[in-house]
Formats: C-alpha cells, sequence, structure tokens
C-alpha cells in the first residue's frame, strides 16, 4: 500500500472513532440518567407497569422520541405547622405551633401515590400541599383533647396526630417522620389560669416537700440523736457493769477474807470454849468427888440410920397398932355381949375424958349448968311444948348468944334460971 492511501486509512479511522466518540457523547449526555441515591426517576412513556418505570439508584438510558424523565426529590422537607382558633375540647379556641419532617415516599405502594398526585410538582408546593393536610389533621386532633391533655403532654399529643396524618399522607405518597409541637396557647388566658392554678399546685407540692423534707430532716436528726444517746448509755453501762464487777469482785474477796477472819475467830473461841468446857469438866468431877466425900457419903450413912431408926418406929408402932386391934376387938365382943345399952355406957365412960379435954382447951371456964335433952331422931312433934320451948331458948343461945331467959329476968327485975 502506497503511503497515501494508508494516510487515508488512518484518516478513515480516526474519522469514525471521532464519531463514535461524539455519537456516545451524544447519548451519554442526552440519553443516559443517573440516578442520585436521594431521589427516584421515573421515565414516563414506555411499556412499563401504568406507563412508568421507576429507577431509584443506578442508571439508565431513555428511549430517545418515546420516554420523558422526570425526578421525585426524597430529601427531607421541613414544614411550619400552625394552626389559630382551633377549638379544643370543651371549647377553648387554642394555637399550636410544631415542626413537621416529611418526605416523599421511595418505596412502592407509596412510591406509585406519590408518582400519581405529585410528580410534576415543585417542593415548594408539595410542602404546601402537606401542610394543609397536617393542619386539618392538627385541628381535628385538638377537637378530641382537652386544653390541659394537650398542654401536659405534647409528646402524646404529636404521636396522635401523627397517627392521625399517618392515612392522609400515606394517600399522597409522603412520610411523616416526625411532629414536634413547639407551642400551645390561647388568647383567653385559660394556659394563664392553669399554669397559676399548676404553680399554686407546684408551691404547694414544693412546700409539702420541703416540710416532710424537713421533719424527715428532724426525725433524722432525732434519730442520730438518739442512736448517739443510745451509744452513750450503751457505753455508760458498759462501764457501770465494770465497775459493778469489779465492785462484786472485791466484795467477794473482801467477803471471803472477812469469813477466813470469823472462821478463825470463831474456831478461837471454839478451842477456848472446848479448854473451858474441859475445866468445867474437871472442876464438875471435882466438885462431883467432893460432894460425894463430903455430903453423899454422909446423906447415905444418915439415910442407913434412919431406915434403921424408922424400921424400929415401925415395929413399936406395928405392935402398938396389933394391941390397939387387940382392944378393939375385945370391945367389939363386950359391946356386942352388953347389947342395946353398950352405947350408953360407952358413952358415960367416954364423957369425963371429953369434959377434960374440952375444959383443957378453952381455959378458966365455970359451968353453970348442963342441960341434957333426949334425942327424938330428929322428930320434934314427939315432945311437949315445954321440951319444945326449952330446947328453942337453948339452940338460940349456943346459935347466936341470945339468952331468952336472962333478958326475961331483966325484963321483970329478977326470977330464977332455968
Amino acid at each position: 500500500m502506497d503511503p497515501i492511501t494508508g494516510i487515508m486509512v488512518i484518516g478513515a479511522v480516526v474519522i469514525a472513532l471521532i464519531t463514535l466518540a461524539m455519537a456516545g457523547l451524544f447519548i451519554a449526555t442526552n440519553l443516559l440518567y443517573i440516578c442520585e441515591p436521594n431521589e427516584v426517576l421515573i421515565f414516563s412513556g414506555g411499556l412499563g407497569k401504568g406507563g412508568y418505570r421507576v429507577v431509584k439508584g443506578g442508571r439508565s438510558l431513555r428511549t430517545p422520541l418515546f420516554e420523558r424523565v422526570d425526578r421525585l426529590d426524597l430529601t427531607n422537607m421541613i414544614i411550619d405547622v400552625s394552626v389559630n382558633n382551633a377549638y379544643s375540647k370543651g371549647g377553648i379556641p387554642l394555637m399550636v405551633q410544631g415542626v413537621a419532617n416529611l418526605k416523599i415516599a421511595g418505596h412502592d405502594p407509596r412510591l406509585g401515590n406519590a408518582v400519581e398526585r405529585l410528580l410534576g410538582k415543585d417542593r415548594k408546593e408539595v410542602a404546601r400541599i402537606a401542610k394543609d393536610v397536617l393542619e386539618g389533621t392538627l385541628r381535628g386532633v385538638l377537637a378530641g383533647l382537652t386544653p390541659e391533655e394537650v398542654n401536659n403532654d405534647k409528646l402524646a399529643f404529636a404521636s396522635k396526630l401523627l397517627s392521625e396524618a399517618e392515612q392522609d399522607l400515606q394517600k399522597l405518597g409522603l412520610v411523616l417522620d416526625n411532629m414536634k409541637i413547639q407551642n400551645v396557647s390561647d388568647d383567653r388566658g385559660y394556659f394563664n389560669s392553669i399554669g397559676r392554678r399548676s404553680s399554686a399546685e407546684i408551691i404547694k407540692h414544693s412546700r409539702i416537700a420541703e416540710a416532710r423534707a424537713k421533719a424527715q430532716a428532724l426525725i433524722q436528726d432525732a434519730t442520730n440523736r438518739q442512736r448517739a444517746r443510745l451509744t452513750e448509755i450503751a457505753s455508760d453501762e458498759e462501764i457501770l457493769r465494770a465497775q459493778a464487777e469489779r465492785r462484786i469482785a472485791d466484795a467477794e474477796t473482801l467477803a471471803k477474807s472477812r469469813i477466813a477472819q470469823e472462821v478463825g475467830r470463831v474456831e478461837a473461841e471454839i478451842a477456848r470454849a472446848t479448854a473451858a468446857l474441859e475445866a468445867e469438866e474437871a472442876r464438875v468431877e471435882e466438885v462431883r468427888t467432893r460432894l460425894e466425900a463430903d455430903v453423899i457419903e454422909p446423906a447415905r450413912a444418915n439415910m442407913e440410920a434412919g431406915i434403921a431408926q424408922a424400921q424400929g418406929r415401925s415395929a413399936v408402932i406395928l405392935e402398938e397398932g396389933r394391941a390397939t386391934v387387940g382392944v378393939l376387938k375385945e370391945m367389939i365382943t363386950v359391946w356386942k355381949a352388953s347389947g342395946d345399952s353398950a352405947r350408953d355406957i360407952f358413952l358415960m365412960q367416954k364423957l369425963q375424958s371429953i369434959m377434960n379435954s374440952l375444959v383443957s382447951t378453952i381455959g378458966e371456964v365455970k359451968v353453970d349448968r348442963v342441960t341434957m335433952l333426949p334425942d327424938y331422931g330428929g322428930d320434934m312433934s314427939g315432945g311437949s311444948t315445954a321440951l319444945s320451948a326449952v330446947r328453942l331458948v337453948e339452940e338460940l343461945k349456943g346459935a347466936i348468944g341470945v339468952d331468952l331467959p336472962k333478958l326475961l329476968e331483966q325484963a321483970t327485975g329478977g326470977g330464977r334460971s332455968l
């Protein structure tokens, strides 16, 4: 091949390469679409389901003249949500301000709803639509809650709002990530009164808590003082117990010493008493021996002499008694032999000795007369009247010393005695 032909071939190849490069550049610029991670590509006009196909991440070629490509931004949208004069349960109008974070859904079936309803709309219009939905839902949720429930638990309020708005946002192909209630207020001072009441309750509870804390502190302080005092008392008790034990030990030692001393003294006394007893026994033996010699022996001799004398006297008395018995027996024999006059004879014999004995006892007594009265055996009716009178006169004179004959003689001036 000649040089010219070679140059021509090279030029043709270069031109072909340039043409291919330009074609590739054209295709890359106008037909090749690259999808970012925070978006989806909608290829409309194709033969896919519903007349479009969705590309999320990666890349795809557009069919020239048959397909159109639209992008849906999946990034987060921050929407300020606020409602005024939204009537709560109880008829109190409220003003609520909040912030919602939402985005277009990136997965079916919500992505299909977003393609059908939001494709071709810019982000501002999508945010407006979402705001209107959230504000409407917010008013509906407020109508079922009291102002206290809205104000006291904003998280629960936002959670309920999120659950209520979920269905409407799902139809639009939107996903509500979270929603925060920033402020709840009213223009009638309702929350202010609640706040004052809450403040009063808080103050009351704080004062109660403070009083309880002070009481608890006082109780704890008293408990601590009690424990310290109990510890001190226990220590004093231990000291006193030790002192008492020491005193008991000292007293026991002293008692033992005193007992030993007293035992020694008693033993000494016993020894002295034993010695004295032995001396006394010796003295008693000496006295007994002396009495035996000085008293008992002479007394025994006297006793034996007295016994002999008594035996002699008793022999005499016995003989005299026997003699008397013999005489009495003779008298009884004579008495029985004399019969009835034995008694008178016996009395006449004894009368002289009786009179002598009487006279000897009364000294010099002159007997003027002796009157003998017969014995009628106690029967005074058996005698005469004169005998009875004589007996009465003698008995009065003997019993009471009244001498009736003498009194009659003195009264009559004389006469004879009876």
